[in-house]
């Protein structure tokens, strides 16, 4: 076991440079960039020029234009449009500020030696490093991620079962039709109706509608604060939770309709144990090995991705809602400082993920399957 965690563990190094410089070559080839951004702001045509300009970035900096754009300006503020009419010294120190002066590979070196140390660097547009502006939005991620997730499973595991146990049945039917309908309900739209409902939209005015906490947070003794904090989290949870079930409910069903049908459930049967006995005894551990092993991807996964229209809604400042003003400000170190730590816990989330498997069920052996 050893070695094949060790195996895994080498495997994460060229996976995560080949994500990387994937990202990095996309990114240099988009249009805009942080010295368009600036130049932008300085003659005066504003945030909306972002979208017209053609630069191009990556990693930390922007890449030049083709060649023939670049001839149409004729020098270094040639380079970037909107840059016509400002001294070329100007765009020189913006270039040698952002780093933009090296060639694309070059930077992409220099990144990945900066990450190897997890030196991320600092945001353009923050004047903050990028570890700091992480663990700042931490909280209301993981107040989503650790709620949704952990709500989930209790409700889709208990619920996955009883439709095993029910197959065919009018519970099951029902059940099923509210699975879908919830499936079918995006997040965010089911995140309006209950603004609508229940935060002073038209109707009652019972939960708040903005942020993780009061603003008086602090001046509450600690049941009220924690009283206040899950009150804050009613809404957007009831919102992510509505969809995400159904994946894993019909996942835990299946499983155990599978496992019940085998050839061991019957001899069980016919030595006269219980069908509880049989159903938790026997079957549960089989059934759950896929459920319960992909929990830490699972988690990862509701933490870091999907959030952001529902921290949009409900005014949340977390990492989803960092990730896209990063993406839109060119803001490359925040973006692809994001990208190596989510993407770093990901792949160690599948490790730790395959060690699940073996602890709910030591039969597994993967070096006998490597072998």
């Amino acid at each position: 076991m050893l070695a094949y965690i060790l195996r895994r563990l080498l495997l994460v190094v060229p996976t995560l440079f080949g994500i990387l410089l994937v990202n990095f070559v996309v990114v240099q080839a988009a249009p805009g960039g942080p010295i368009e951004k600036i130049l932008a702001e300085l003659t005066g045509t504003g945030a909306g020029a972002t979208a017209r300009l053609t630069g191009g970035g990556a990693g930390s900096e922007t890449g030049p234009l083709p060649a023939a754009q670049q001839a149409q300006g004729g020098g270094p503020a040639g380079i970037y449009r909107g840059a016509q009419g400002l001294p070329p010294e100007l765009i020189a120190q913006l270039e040698r500020q952002f780093g933009f002066d090296r060639p694309a590979h070059e930077r992409f070196l220099k990144m990945l030696w900066d990450y190897l140390r997890f030196d991320f660097g600092t945001s353009y547009f923050r004047d903050r490093t990028v570890i700091e502006l992480v663990l700042e939005k931490m909280p209301v991620s993981i107040s989503l991620g650790v709620w949704t997730t952990l709500l989930t499973y209790l409700v889709s595991i208990p619920l996955g079962i009883a439709k095993a146990v029910r197959d065919g049945t009018r519970f099951d039917v029902w059940t099923s039709g509210v699975i879908v309908v919830g499936y079918a309900i995006p997040s965010f739209l089911f995140a309006l109706l209950l603004i609508v409902l229940f935060a002073g939209g038209s109707y009652w005015q019972i939960f708040p509608l903005r942020g993780l906490v009061s603003d008086h947070f602090w001046e509450l003794s600690w049941p009220e604060r924690i009283l206040d904090y899950l009150w804050h989290m009613v809404l957007p949870i009831s919102a992510m939770v509505v969809g995400s079930f159904a994946t894993l409910t019909m996942l835990t069903k299946n499983s155990f309709l599978e496992e019940i049908n085998k050839q061991y459930v019957i001899t069980a049967r016919a030595k006269g144990l219980s069908p509880r006995r049989v159903l938790y005894g026997h079957v549960f551990r089989n059934a759950m090995l896929i459920v319960i092993a992909g929990f830490p991807s699972a988690f990862v996964g509701m933490l870091f991705t999907g959030a952001l229209l529902i921290e949009i809604i409900f005014s949340l400042d977390g990492l989803g809602l960092l990730g896209y003003e990063a993406a839109l400000n060119r803001d490359y170190p925040l973006m692809f400082g994001t990208l190596y730590i989510f993407t770093l816990l990901g792949l160690l989330m599948k490790i730790v993920s395959d060690l699940t498997y073996v602890v709910v069920d030591p039969r597994i052996d993967f070096e006998a399957r490597t072998a």
